[in-house]
């Protein structure tokens, strides 16, 4: 009898286990395994490379600067870039132009030379934005930046005309008319902000038409655009009053960021917040090609000279690792929308708000001032190692790619929007070490691979990752880096393989990977062809 009554307590003790195991069960579900399957042989086409076609920069006097100049050499090499695109061509830092005692215009293009130089030497090609007023040129003294770039009309557009066209003339000198074919000519920055442009939207349009004209006088093949405005404003305006009065117009731009909260705050005071909008910046960006595509106008090439996840060069997400996701995951929904999605910028030797005394200080550069590679800047290393034959892939955060002698990449992440709302600042969030939460497995499946070997590298950013700034946060924040701090930082986020391993694929059997995912993770693999 105490047997039986033993036994039946031992099984409703199991019984009553497993209904609190099932329950646990029940309220943690498990996190389904992500996929990405992938055929060798299915093609989408060649690779669409706007991501890289152009890179900003922050005035064209900072071009001048050796360090400046060693970290574009470096970004264009390990990111491909091939224009860049900066304010300040025309400010009085530059030295264009001033004039006599008689009030007849005096020209000089030497640093402009010394700078459009040092980019053929690299390969790099300049979107010419065409700004701000020589002060000589100004009809006032209003400024914008530590710089003092002068945002008034000219006195005497004839005479801005006459400066475009001898600029434009002198281009075609130096560099030949198939090279400045090549170019853009970009009219102004953001006329639709009050900081940028002290006239009135009319008085842009008449600047731009003495621009364009001037610059198709030189010859008709050069190309010119506008507005250059913020949050894709003026774009139906700015093609219906070149359709109606016959002013060339070759290309619309425009700018997008992807917080709320203000505008033009150099020092990132008022505080930003990062858009819960999912398609925030890529919304802008297919609305553009929308309201172009229903115009007079619909094969005009668009062109965001501007984007990024934030309008101020001190908000700490240019330098989180959540920015490499975020960029990959604007980039991939914009799709074919765009001509060119030029980042802002390349750099933090960028002095809007004057010179920046911190190594870490939210700048919108993929580089520190000391060189320092943040995460950003291994998304667009990566995008670069794609090969230029995209694979058809369902996934909609990644891109699978393969080259013309069959080594294959494969570009995934997660993009996770962490930021608590409205309540919490980007200043005060972004600037904390943030841990990342799993986000289960990530499996990568492609059939077809031809038989052989290869060697696979893999590479990561994400948390702890490539991570520059969790490393700077480890060290305790110090004010300034010493060579020594700088250089540790930069060999703890190297961007070496995080795992390395030779793989044997054969005939009829897929090649698959598994790896764990994290928050804003981004995973670069490249299969190399033994």
């Amino acid at each position: 009898m105490k047997k039986n009554i033993l036994l039946l307590m031992l099984l409703f003790s199991a019984i009553a286990e497993t209904l609190v195991a099932q329950r646990i069960k029940e309220k943690k579900p498990a996190i389904p395994e992500r996929v990405i399957n992938i055929d060798f042989n299915k093609t989408a086409g060649k690779l669409n490379t706007m991501f890289n076609e152009c890179v900003g920069a922050g005035r064209a006097n900072e071009g001048l600067r050796a360090d400046w100049q060693q970290q574009l050499a470096y970004v264009k090499k390990e990111c491909g870039f091939r224009y860049i695109r900066m304010h300040g061509l025309l400010t009085d830092d530059m030295a264009v132009y001033t004039e006599d005692g008689k009030g007849n215009p005096v020209y000089n293009y030497m640093y402009i030379d010394v700078l459009f130089d040092f980019l053929q030497s690299i390969g790099m090609k300049p979107f010419v934005e065409l700004g701000f007023m020589p002060s000589a040129l100004a009809s006032g003294s209003k400024t914008i930046f530590w710089w003092r770039g002068n945002v008034t009309p000219p006195k005497d557009y004839g005479k801005w005309a006459a400066l475009v066209q001898d600029l434009t003339r002198h281009f075609t000198a130096r560099y030949g008319a198939e090279e400045v074919k090549t170019w853009y000519f970009e009219v102004w920055n953001e006329p639709n902000l009050d900081g940028f442009w002290a006239g009135t939207q009319e008085d842009y349009f008449k600047l731009y038409t003495y621009s364009a004209k001037a610059i198709k006088s030189v010859n008709a093949s050069y190309r010119v655009g506008g507005p250059g405005t913020a949050g894709a404003a003026w774009e139906p305006e700015m093609i219906a009053y070149c359709d109606k009065h016959q002013v060339p117009i070759d290309f619309v731009s425009t700018h997008a960021y992807g917080v709320k909260q203000g505008y033009l705050d150099e020092f990132g005071n008022s505080g930003t917040v990062l858009d819960k909008n999912r398609m925030s910046v890529s919304g802008d960006v297919l609305q553009s090609r929308k309201e172009i595509a229903s115009s007079t106008m619909p094969h005009l090439e668009l062109h965001y000279t501007e984007w990024s996840a934030s309008y101020t060069p001190a908000d700490p997400i240019h330098d989180s690792y959540h920015e490499a996701a975020y960029v990959l995951q604007k980039l991939k929904q914009v799709g074919n929308a765009a001509n060119s999605m030029s980042y802002w910028v390349f750099t933090d030797i960028f002095e809007e708000p004057g010179p920046r005394f911190t190594p870490f200080h939210g700048g919108f550069g993929m580089l520190n001032t000391q060189g320092i590679n943040k995460p950003v800047f291994y998304a667009y290393q990566f995008l670069n190692r794609l090969g230029h034959i995209e694979l058809e892939n369902n996934d909609a955060t990644s891109w699978v790619c393969r080259d013309s002698t069959g080594n294959i990449q494969v570009l995934a992440w997660d993009f996770t929007n962490t930021h608590p709302g409205d309540s919490v600042h980007n200043q005060q969030y972004y600037i904390r070490d943030l841990p990342s939460k799993s986000k289960g497995k990530l499996k990568v499946n492609i059939a077809n691979v031809p038989d052989g070997t290869y060697a696979l590298e893999i590479y990561k950013v994400g948390y702890h990752s490539n991570d520059a700034y969790s490393t700077y946060l480890s060290m305790g924040k110090p004010a300034q880096l010493n060579r020594q701090e700088v250089e540790q930082i930069k060999k703890q986020n190297d961007g070496s393989p995080v795992a390395r391993e030779i793989v044997r694929v054969k005939a009829g059997v897929p090649f698959s990977k598994e790896l764990e995912m994290r928050e804003n993770d981004v995973f670069f693999l490249n299969m190399i062809k033994l």
